[in-house]
C-alpha cells in the first residue's frame, strides 16, 4: 500500500510551519517529512506531531551553512569534526521525535575539483558515514544517503544511483541504506523502474515530483501510476515522500492523490 508523507519544506507552506503538521493530517496525510528541524525545540515539534496524528518519517541531519550555499558536510575533508557534532544533534532530535531515519547530505565539490580531490572526498565521505551508522545503530535508526540531480544542486558530490550503490558496499552498514528520489534520477539518468528494480533492497524511503519543474507528480514527464505500481509489486513498505513545489496552492494541487488517500 502506498503511504504518502507531506514534506514540509514544501508543502503547506501557506501556514507556518508549526502549523503545516495539521494542515498536512487534514488534507489525509498520515506522515511528514522536512529539510531540518534545528529552528524549532524538539518540544515543539513533538507536540504538533502529536497534536495532528502524523509520523514524522524522515529529515536531514545538520547541512552546514545552508544560507551561504553549503549542502551537507558528509563528504568535506576538514570539517570532520562539525559532522559528528551534526549526527549526534540529529540524533537528539531523532529520538525525541519518533524518526527511524535520517539523510546525511554529501556536500559540494569545489568548482576545479581534480582526482585527488574527488579521492579525498570519497574517502572523507565513507568515513564519516561509517561513523553516523554506527552511532545511529545503537538508537535503532537508520541513516540515508540520496543522490541529487547536479542541475538544482551543481557540484553535489552524490548525484548518480551506481555511486550511491558503491558507497553502500564500501562502507558495509545495515543500517545505511538508500534514499530514492524518481525525481533526481529522472533528470540524471532515466530508466527510472530498471533503477528501482535494480536497487530495491537497499532503498529506505522513497521521493516523488513532477520533472522537469518540480510541481506535482501528475504533471510532467514521470507516469507515477506506472512507478506506485511497481512499488507495490516489489512489496515496497516504506513511505513515499512528497517533495515537490506546488504550482497553486497545496491543497488545490493534491488530486492526483485521491487515490492514496489524500483529499484532493
Amino acid at each position: 500500500m502506498i503511504r504518502l508523507a507531506a514534506n514540509l519544506s514544501m508543502l503547506f507552506t501557506e501556514h507556518d510551519f508549526l502549523d503545516r503538521f495539521q494542515a498536512a493530517a487534514d488534507a489525509g496525510f498520515r506522515g511528514v517529512e522536512y529539510l531540518f528541524p534545528y529552528a524549532h525545540a524538539p518540544e515543539a515539534l513533538a507536540s504538533a506531531l502529536r497534536e495532528s496524528g502524523v509520523e514524522q518519517v524522515l529529515f536531514n541531519m545538520p547541512p552546514g551553512d545552508w544560507q551561504a550555499g553549503e549542502r551537507g558536510l558528509a563528504s568535506l575533508p576538514g570539517r570532520e569534526a562539525e559532522f559528528r557534532d551534526g549526527v549526534i544533534e540529529a540524533l537528539r532530535y531523532a529520538e525525541a521525535l519518533g524518526c527511524p531515519r535520517l539523510h546525511a547530505m554529501a556536500g559540494r565539490l569545489p568548482e576545479s575539483a581534480d582526482s585527488d580531490t574527488l579521492a579525498a572526498h570519497r574517502a572523507t565521505y565513507v568515513e564519516n558515514l561509517r561513523f553516523a551508522a554506527a552511532e545511529a545503530a545503537r538508537l535503532g535508526r537508520e541513516v540515508l544517503i540520496e543522490p541529487i540531480n547536479t542541475r538544482d544542486m551543481p557540484g553535489y558530490f552524490l548525484s548518480r544511483q551506481d555511486q550511491a550503490m558503491a558507497v553502500l558496499e564500501e562502507v558495509g552498514a545495515d543500517n545505511l541504506r538508500l534514499q530514492f528520489d524518481f525525481y533526481h534520477c529522472q533528470i540524471m539518468e532515466g530508466d527510472l523502474i530498471r533503477h528501482l528494480e535494480r536497487q530495491f533492497s537497499a532503498i529506505a524511503h522513497v521521493q516523488i515530483a513532477g520533472v522537469p519543474e518540480r510541481h506535482e507528480p501528475n504533471v510532467g514527464e514521470v507516469h507515477y501510476p506506472a512507478i506506485f505500481a511497481q512499488l507495490e509489486r516489489l512489496g515496497y513498505a516504506g513511505w513515499v515522500g512528497c517533495e515537490y513545489r506546488p504550482a497553486a496552492g497545496t491543497r488545490e494541487g493534491l488530486s492526483w492523490g485521491r487515490d492514496y488517500g489524500l483529499a484532493g
